[in-house]
């Protein structure tokens, strides 16, 4: 690790973000906490331009009160994986934070360190939130065979997934009754509102995983059940499985809210499917804090 005052107290900032949310904790090199958690919208920059991620950042006053004091940003996020989107988020956050050492890693690498069981452990590690991912860990690299093509084309069994399921479920007359009732009650299905939000606003994949929460408050009707496990059982087909010599072997951990209030369904998926379920890690970043400050 790079240090960059040697008589300074270090403050370092570790990042987890998804399209939805981004979860920032503050720490020193003991990893004792420093800030109270600070939470900002999700930062993207596969979806936002460098003017919308340094503005999101700075809605938060206790980093904008603390950016000449971060010495390291160890940032994890969605829209991560590729370099232009990545390159662009390291210049956002080197002018934010001028004498921090940055670091950004696609989201994957931080759902790895917060559910091995081991440093060295071989594992494939699928992510489950407002987006989804598939990569296998050797136990030192990362390897992901599928380039993702973002929330329109992929991101099976994710949170905008199952929203984008649940409207066409509610439009198409999918639903049973009472459950497109207590659907059409909680949300505004407009078809103009609807539309204005997929088409007009920033971010149309977080507006659709925000539809997704309504599975776990439904989940007595056998239709919330199946839909589900039909988004598991794609993620699997179509992510998993491009990992079939390593199945044999590794155990397939899940990270994220949906994979989370989805553990039932999964290891029933599993257990169909024949691959063997590891660990469930709703929030990673809990996990990065010990990895970024044992050497330091």
């Amino acid at each position: 690790m790079l240090w960059i005052f040697f008589t300074q107290k270090l403050m370092i900032l570790i990042v987890d973000s998804g399209s939805t949310k981004a979860d920032w904790i503050a720490v020193d090199n003991n990893g004792n906490q420093l800030l109270e958690k600070i939470r900002t919208k999700g930062l993207n920059p596969a979806i936002l331009s460098d003017k919308k991620l340094e503005k999101e950042i700075k809605k938060s006053k206790e980093l904008k009160n603390n950016s000449n004091s971060v010495t390291h940003v160890f940032f994890y996020g969605a829209g991560c994986g590729t370099e232009k989107p990545k390159e662009l988020l390291i210049d956002v956050l080197k002018g934010i934070f001028p004498n921090a050492h940055v670091e950004v890693n696609e989201d994957t690498l931080a759902a790895v360190y917060s559910t091995i069981n081991s440093v060295d452990e071989a594992a494939i590690v699928c992510i489950m939130g407002t987006g989804s991912n598939c990569s296998y860990y050797d136990g030192k690299k990362l390897h992901q065979r599928v380039n993702s093509l973002g929330y329109t084309l992929m991101d099976d069994a994710s949170g905008n997934y199952y929203g984008k399921q649940l409207i066409r479920d509610y439009y198409f007359g999918h639903m049973p009754e009472d459950v497109k009732i207590a659907f059409g009650s909680k949300f505004n299905m407009d078809s103009d509102y609807i539309k204005y939000n997929l088409y007009k606003q920033p971010n149309p994949n977080a507006y659709l995983a925000n539809f997704a929460e309504f599975m776990f408050l439904h989940k007595d009707s056998e239709y919330t059940i199946n839909l589900i496990k039909k988004g598991i059982r794609e993620f699997a087909r179509n992510m998993i499985f491009q990992f079939k010599e390593e199945l044999k072997t590794a155990p397939v951990h899940f990270a994220g809210s949906i994979a989370y209030f989805s553990q039932n369904e999964i290891k029933a998926v599993a257990e169909e499917m024949g691959f063997k379920v590891g660990n469930f890690e709703r929030r990673p970043i809990e996990g990065l804090v010990s990895f970024h400050t044992k050497d330091l």
